[in-house]
């Protein structure tokens, strides 16, 4: 890989983990918001899916950011939002003034998915602590 092409992967790698460290660091400081989130989802064990959440966000976050088992965070990026997207944005049933707002973030997440695969597929490139 090629200087320039190391500089892309890592500006991108970062800017994929940047909103799930992001994300993850409300959700800690947060904790009982996210908790009441979930729960008004009609989800079960709400404080146990948020711990869940954390970790997968922050501590998968900073693997990613750092390149530390990034194709393994990536991977776990893919299944974390294949489960909630549907669940936390499910634009079909949400009321007319939320709709598009939801759709919206689905589809960031359908694009993230694909940025994490791109991860997976070919590693996080010279500039991580994998070196992959």
């Amino acid at each position: 890989m090629n200087h320039g092409s190391a500089i892309v992967a890592l500006l991108g790698r970062v800017l994929l983990a940047s909103i799930f460290v992001y994300s993850g660091f409300g959700k800690i400081s947060g904790f009982q918001g996210t908790v009441g989130y979930i729960a008004g989802a009609g989800l079960p064990m709400a404080q146990v899916l948020a711990v869940g959440a954390i970790i997968v966000e922050f501590i998968g976050g900073l693997a990613l950011l750092i390149g530390f088992r990034a194709r393994w965070a990536a991977l776990a990026f893919v299944v974390f939002l294949i489960i909630i997207t549907p669940i936390f944005h499910n634009f079909w049933s949400a009321p007319e003034a939320e709709a598009m707002s939801q759709q919206i973030n689905f589809i960031k997440n359908i694009a993230i998915i694909g940025g994490m695969l791109m991860v997976v597929a070919f590693g996080p490139g010279q500039y991580s602590v994998d070196k992959d």
